[in-house]
């Protein structure tokens, strides 16, 4: 089976921000099938710095890449056709409003996966539980949180590494990957 699009966007893009010096961290579905869950998706979610951000794209923007939202990180890679979405290092997911929780700079806690970087295991955690706590809109981070536990077989003491703002969130979704499905 041939790699999709988005799997096509996300390579050209991380081999774009390497080969550019640019620190990245892969979040969204793609860090999920790194880190144990599979699910279907049709765009690249990635964080950075904003100043990396405007680097980006002052290089590449009219050359494979255009701003699908003025002065956003709201891309299109227009070889594939896959929505890019560059969010800010010190914003907050879901609602963008203040919590405990915020946007990491990937220049000082990335790790690199096989293919790409992407953030440890618990501050991605911590991201998908707190835009699925705080945004109602955002659901399925949560969802995604609870299959990440059943897929990865996660423990509960990964709960211990998450910021105590989204720890009891962890341990109720982890409760919940623990029930057998009757089918």
């Amino acid at each position: 089976m041939g790699e999709s699009e988005a799997h096509k966007a996300l390579y050209k893009l991380t081999a774009l921000l390497d080969a550019d010096g640019l620190p990245y961290a892969i979040i969204g579905a793609f860090a999920l099938l790194e880190y144990g869950h599979r699910r279907v998706t049709v765009d690249v979610d990635l964080v950075m710095r904003e100043d990396h951000l405007q680097e980006f794209k002052r290089r590449h923007l009219g050359k494979g890449y255009v701003e699908r939202v003025p002065n956003t990180g709201k891309l299109l890679d227009t070889e594939f056709g896959v929505n890019v979405d560059v969010l800010s290092s010190g914003r907050f997911p879901g609602d963008d409003k203040p919590k405990p929780i915020a946007f990491p700079d990937p220049t000082t806690t990335a790790v690199r996966g096989a293919r790409f970087s992407l953030l440890p295991m618990p501050l991605f955690i911590e991201l998908k539980l707190a835009s699925g706590m705080v945004a109602p809109h955002r659901g399925k981070d949560l969802v995604d949180v609870q299959e990440l536990i059943r897929s990865a077989h996660l423990s509960r003491e990964v709960s211990l590494a998450l910021d105590p703002w989204v720890r009891d969130k962890f341990l109720e979704l982890w409760e919940l990957a623990q029930v057998a499905d009757p089918f």
